[in-house]
């Protein structure tokens, strides 16, 4: 039993914890103003949650599209602080949140940062959908490995 308590808190940890992934700006992601293009910000954090999402809560896009499950957006928000130029190398963060109203949503606060300072933050919320319509939810699998996540506050 114990040695089962301890696997529960370390997967507690790793859903809690903070994940990140480094990135580099790379030249065609540049405009002329010589700075990084405000639509690829969303795409370097899409890049560092689906990896979260893979690897952390084990949901393979692919597979359970495949099996009709698709996880989709439902909504973000992103505020612009600073601009990366080309070639910075940058981390993108992410950190899970269950929704407060205990809804079927994934909330998953992100942010990029270079030279320790935010140059971007945002929160992208996600469920997931049958792939033949119908209501959201959250598979039972997604369930089991969000029990304790902090609740994302206003």
């Amino acid at each position: 039993m114990k040695r089962f308590n301890s696997f529960a808190t370390q997967l507690k940890e790793l859903i809690i914890m903070e994940y990140s992934k480094t990135y580099v700006a790379k030249d065609e992601h540049i405009d002329v103003q010589e700075i990084m293009d405000g639509l690829y910000y969303p795409f370097y954090m899409e890049y560092c949650r689906h990896d979260y999402i893979r690897e952390i809560l084990g949901f393979d896009f692919e597979t359970e599209a495949k099996n009709g499950i698709y996880m989709v957006l439902s909504n973000y928000s992103i505020s612009f602080l600073r601009s990366l130029k080309k070639g910075d190398e940058f981390k993108v963060t992410c950190t899970l949140y269950a929704d407060k109203g205990g809804a079927p949503k994934l909330h998953f606060k992100q942010s990029i940062i270079f030279n320790n300072k935010i140059m971007t933050k945002a929160v992208f919320t996600g469920t997931c959908v049958p792939a033949t319509g119908g209501r959201p939810y959250l598979p039972a699998s997604v369930l089991e490995k969000i029990k304790g996540a902090p609740v994302l506050e206003d």
